[in-house]
């Protein structure tokens, strides 16, 4: 799967915002490259997290995965799933393992996914799109 699949992938599940950061646009140098999905069919920001990300580079925090590898790329999903504490190959190609940094919290990852994890990916991002379009349906009726 490429970037672009995965953008296409996530855009048809309706309502999402995809933010591609770049020169110019006002966010910081460091997001440029990176994809975040949002569900927001109105086209602003929530004050909420995305619900997906790729990742095109290593950042301060995060380098284990070596991001910084020509054509290597990781998509990040909320998926609210119990991750348990085991070693962990970060790098590793096609392969759902725990974020990083923020596995505790129930964030999955895979590094250039592929055959073996399409599927998956695909449940893990329709999913958390499902999540978040019910965060968002739940804040529009208090309004």
């Amino acid at each position: 799967m490429t970037i672009d699949d995965i953008i296409a992938q996530v855009g048809n599940l309706g309502g999402v915002l995809t933010l591609r950061p770049g020169p110019g646009d006002g966010s910081p140098e460091v997001s440029w490259g990176d994809v975040f999905f949002y569900y927001a069919p109105d086209g602003v920001v929530p004050k909420a997290q995305p619900f997906a990300t790729i990742v095109t580079k290593d950042y301060p925090d995060d380098t284990v995965s070596g991001l910084d590898r020509p054509g290597v790329f990781r998509v990040n999903v909320d998926a609210k799933a119990k991750t348990m504490d085991e070693d962990v190959d970060y790098r590793g190609a096609d392969v759902v393992f725990p974020h990083p940094l923020y596995g505790r919290m129930g964030w999955l990852s895979v590094v250039n996914p592929g055959p073996r994890t399409v599927e998956r990916l695909g449940e893990l991002l329709r999913d958390a799109h499902g999540r978040a379009r019910a965060r968002y349906e739940r804040r529009a009726a208090k309004r």
